[in-house]
């Protein structure tokens, strides 16, 4: 067990014929004490500040854990929100082809359908120019004639065209 001032100052010498000076060894040993006792209050305030240190680095090692930890589970959420916009993405992508295909879809089969029509009306349209002109020609015909027999036999040959 290491020596306490106390121990230092109460500490007695025996006496002997032609011993040390007592004055000169009390003189040194209240010296001692000083010193003694300054080193155990440095010792002391050095514990102390290495405790402080030591809770400040357990602190620091804590963030820096947590910094470590948050920055891992950052970067694996940024990964995923990464993952799930591409998938995202392509999902997006193949809808809107799937949409342009069904769109090109009905208009092939609306232009198909609008060209049926066209070819209906085009002919629809020859007739009809057909028995128009053939009626215009009857009428041109009756015209031309001076009488009622020629007018009901021409009218009767136009209703049997029709």
């Amino acid at each position: 067990m290491p020596l306490t001032p106390l121990d230092i100052h109460n500490k007695e010498f025996g006496r002997r014929l032609r011993g040390y000076d007592e004055d000169e060894v009390n003189e040194f040993l209240d010296q001692v004490i000083k010193d003694y006792e300054s080193l155990i209050r440095e010792n002391k305030e050095m514990q102390n500040q290495m405790l402080g240190l030591q809770e400040k680095l357990n602190h620091f090692s804590n963030i820096e854990e947590t910094l470590s930890k948050t920055i891992i589970i950052a970067q694996e959420a940024a990964d995923e929100v990464k993952t799930n916009a591409k998938k995202e993405a392509q999902l997006i992508v193949k809808e809107a082809e799937k949409n342009a295909d069904r769109i090109i879809n009905e208009a092939l089969s609306k232009s198909r359908k609008v060209a049926l029509e066209v070819e209906e009306l085009k002919k629809q349209a020859s007739i009809y120019r057909a028995r128009f002109r053939t009626l215009v020609e009857a009428q041109l015909e009756l015209l031309s004639q001076d009488g009622w027999e020629a007018l009901e036999s021409n009218a009767a040959a136009a209703q049997e065209r029709l």
